[in-house]
């Protein structure tokens, strides 16, 4: 496999934000480290109350590739990424992922994102090329998730096929070159944000198909806010307003 510094392996770090995932956690890990045995995982736990950083901290103390970041609440998607985002540059990753705790991202599709990494600065997971899919979802979270991303590329003007998604794959200079700090978003909106902002800087994006199936344990995170701050936060980023948060 090609690698982004010539002659040495890439350190890989996924990053994982867990709130109440005690039951998928460790089955996640497993699943992961089968495929990708080089990678090392940070888990970002919001003090979840179901005792996800309590096993996080087991997790971590058996295995030297696992690292955890504890966070004093429930303070957001976003935010959680970009406190991984710092410890991942901070400690030298060449390649670092978002990925979902639930089994949503499956880690079977890790390779393709490390063969495309080679030659691509951005790599997005997509559900809405050839290869792609989801599963187990109900016509309306289909029409949602189709026309949230029609939505955001006809007023952002990108040409990628899936930005509400959160399976990606960053050089680390594209987080270090992006301003971490400036970004507001949470939720979809993020996902979308991080992409605008590393299109707008130049870095070379390329999609790779995934199948998104619907989450095997736990709840969804999902919310109407969630949703409604997307809707604005594209207009907000096509105009070029940076509302403080």
């Amino acid at each position: 496999m090609l690698t982004p510094n010539a002659g040495a392996l890439p350190k890989i770090l996924i990053i994982t934000p867990t709130y109440n995932e005690r039951e998928n956690i460790a089955r996640l890990l497993g699943a992961i480290f089968e495929i990708v045995p080089e990678a090392h995982i940070l888990i970002v736990d919001d003090n979840s109350p179901d005792g996800t950083g309590q096993l996080a901290d087991e997790l971590s103390a058996a295995d030297v590739r696992v690292h955890v970041l504890h966070r004093a609440g429930k303070l957001g998607l976003g935010t959680a990424y970009i406190a991984g985002f710092k410890w991942a540059i901070m400690h030298d990753y060449d390649l670092i992922f978002e990925m979902d705790a639930d089994f949503s991202h499956r880690p079977e599709h890790l390779p393709q994102f490390l063969t495309l990494a080679a030659e691509y600065d951005l790599v997005l997971g997509c559900r809405y090329i050839p290869g792609g899919g989801t599963r187990d979802w109900g016509p309306f979270r289909q029409f949602i998730s189709k026309g949230g991303n029609l939505y955001a590329r006809t007023i952002l003007g990108l040409p990628y096929h899936d930005l509400t998604g959160g399976y990606k794959c960053f050089r680390a200079d594209v987080l270090r070159t992006i301003d971490l700090d400036a970004i507001q978003s949470e939720g979809y909106a993020f996902q979308i944000e991080l992409t605008y902002r590393a299109h707008r800087a130049g870095f070379r994006i390329a999609e790779t198909p995934i199948v998104f199936p619907d989450r095997t344990a736990g709840k969804s995170k999902m919310s109407g806010p969630i949703f409604m701050e997307a809707v604005w936060r594209v207009w907000s980023l096509r105009l070029g307003v940076t509302p403080n948060r």
